[in-house]
C-alpha cells in the first residue's frame, strides 16, 4: 500500500465552522497533503461538558462541513472511546490502524506555547510531526523559536505555514445563536440549517429570534 501524508485536525468542533475548513485547506496546499482526517472529541478534559453539545450532533456537523470535499474525512474513533480524549492515544490508535501512512498534526500557533502542559506530548511527536498555523508575522521569530524547543526536546518535526489572520470562533458562533443572529457564511449552509433544524445553542429566555 503506498504511503499517504495525512493531516489531522482534532477538537471539539462546538461547531465546526470556515475558518477550520479554511485551515484544512492551506495545510493541504502547504505541506502537499494527500488528505485531511477531522476528528472531533468524545470528551475533552479541558472543556466543561456543559459548553459542548452531544458528540453525535458535532460528528453531524462535521459530516456535513466536509461532504463536498473528496480529500477530507471525519473520524468518530474519539466518539467510541470511553472517557476523556487525549491527542496522544487517538496517534498511537492511527499509527496501530495505518502503520504505512505519515501523520501530520494540524494545529494553530498557540499550542506551540502549550503543548507541553498536554498528557504525553513526547508520546504525540513520536507518532506525527506539527504544522502550526501562524496568524501573525510579528510573531514568526518567537514561533521558530519555540518550534525549535519542542523539537530538541520531543524529537518534533515541526512546520510553520503562515495564515490568514481570521477574528472567528466556534464560541463566537454559539453565541450569536443565542443571540437570534445571523451565522450565515460564518458556517457551511449545510451546518447552519442544521444548527437551526435542531435548535442547537439557542438560549431559551431569547423569545425574539430569527432564523435567517
Amino acid at each position: 500500500m503506498k504511503s499517504r501524508k495525512i493531516g489531522i485536525m482534532g477538537g471539539t468542533f462546538n461547531p465546526i465552522h470556515c475558518g477550520h475548513l479554511m485551515l484544512a485547506e492551506w495545510a493541504m496546499d502547504f505541506a502537499t497533503l494527500d488528505e485531511v482526517w477531522v476528528i472531533p472529541t468524545g470528551y475533552s478534559y479541558k472543556k466543561q461538558a456543559t459548553e459542548v453539545v452531544s458528540a453525535v450532533h458535532r460528528y453531524e456537523m462535521c459530516l456535513l462541513a466536509t461532504a463536498g470535499n473528496p480529500r477530507m474525512k471525519v473520524l468518530d474513533l474519539e466518539m467510541r472511546r470511553e472517557g476523556y480524549t487525549y491527542s496522544y492515544e487517538t496517534f498511537e490508535q492511527l499509527s496501530v490502524q495505518f502503520p504505512e501512512d505519515h501523520f501530520y498534526f494540524i494545529f494553530g500557533a498557540d499550542c506551540l506555547f502549550s503543548l507541553e502542559t498536554w498528557k504525553y506530548p513526547e508520546r504525540i511527536f513520536a507518532k506525527c510531526d506539527g504544522i502550526a498555523a501562524i496568524r501573525n508575522d510579528s510573531m514568526w521569530e518567537e514561533m521558530e523559536q519555540k518550534a525549535k524547543e519542542l523539537e530538541e526536546r520531543f524529537h518534533a518535526g515541526i512546520l510553520l505555514m503562515p495564515f490568514v489572520r481570521m477574528e472567528l470562533s466556534s464560541t463566537q458562533i454559539r453565541n450569536r445563536v443565542a443571540e437570534g443572529r445571523s451565522i450565515r457564511y460564518l458556517v457551511p449552509d449545510a451546518v447552519n440549517s442544521y444548527i437551526l433544524e435542531k435548535r442547537l445553542y439557542r438560549d431559551e429566555n431569547n423569545r425574539d429570534e430569527k432564523d435567517t
